[in-house]
């Protein structure tokens, strides 16, 4: 063999195995935005696929779901002389929509620290790996002000011990999705660990689309906003008028 061959065959070798991979699954992989809509729950399940025997230590799973990215103004109220107004404000330059954690075990026994940082998993990490520019302490206290808002308006979610793991190798979780969904592509990972470390890693998306009467009003509004306008003027006097015909008859009789 040459030189060369045993140098191929070295750093063959030197590489990692990858034992353990994802076979992934969803339930659903679009969701449509209808008048009736009030939330989606979304089942997500897989298997651990091995080309060697379970190991020992046990493996944990993290999935998540990240709506769209988009820029955010945070302002802080500060009362003064009797009323609420605006004192200071910044500018994140990009926060996931709606973000979900879910996880098989407490948050510290799934991944640690250092790993969060490379992998931007915690919605803290995310808005982070967006940054373009290095963030001082305020803006960092007005990060946290936006996740503790979202986390209350069901839009930001970690949970912890929610994703369920048969006999090493079977795994799944239902993530419930608001109401109040932005449009756009959800980035949805799932994340093997073990002792902590990323072991393997799957990406896919699910869509969500307005439909129906929803779409085409968010179209028109978009694409011919005084069409749009005229159009809900045209409703609001149409139905101003059919109150008071209403109010009228009913005082007749």
């Amino acid at each position: 063999m040459t030189r060369l061959g045993w140098l191929l065959v070295v750093f063959c070798l030197s590489l990692p195995v990858q034992a353990e991979d994802v076979v992934l699954g969803l339930s659903k992989d679009r969701v449509a935005i209808t008048a009736t809509f009030d939330g989606s729950e979304i089942l997500v399940f897989g298997a651990v696929k091995r080309e060697t025997a379970i190991p020992e230590t046990p493996l944990h799973v993290i999935v998540t779901i990240a709506g769209p990215y988009k820029p955010i103004v945070v302002r802080r109220k500060d009362k003064r002389f009797g009323i609420w107004i605006n004192t200071e404000s910044t500018k994140i330059e990009a926060a996931p929509s709606f973000y979900a954690v879910a996880t098989s075990a407490p948050w510290d026994e799934v991944i640690t620290k250092s790993q969060d940082v490379a992998y931007q998993v915690s919605v803290a990490r995310a808005i982070q790996a967006r940054r373009t520019t290095h963030a001082d302490a305020e803006q960092e206290r007005f990060t946290q002000a936006v996740i503790r808002i979202r986390t209350d308006e069901n839009l930001y979610q970690l949970l912890e011990n929610k994703v369920t793991i048969d006999e090493q190798t079977l795994f799944r979780t239902s993530i419930e999705m608001p109401a109040n969904l932005t449009e756009g592509s959800y980035d949805t990972r799932i994340l093997l660990t073990r002792n902590g470390a990323v072991i393997s890693t799957l990406n896919t998306e699910i869509d969500v689309r307005k439909v129906g009467l929803e779409r085409f009003l968010f179209s028109l509004s978009r694409e011919q906003p005084l069409i749009y306008g005229l159009l809900s003027l045209a409703i609001a006097i149409f139905a101003g008028w059919g109150a008071s015909g209403l109010f009228s008859a009913l005082r007749r009789s």
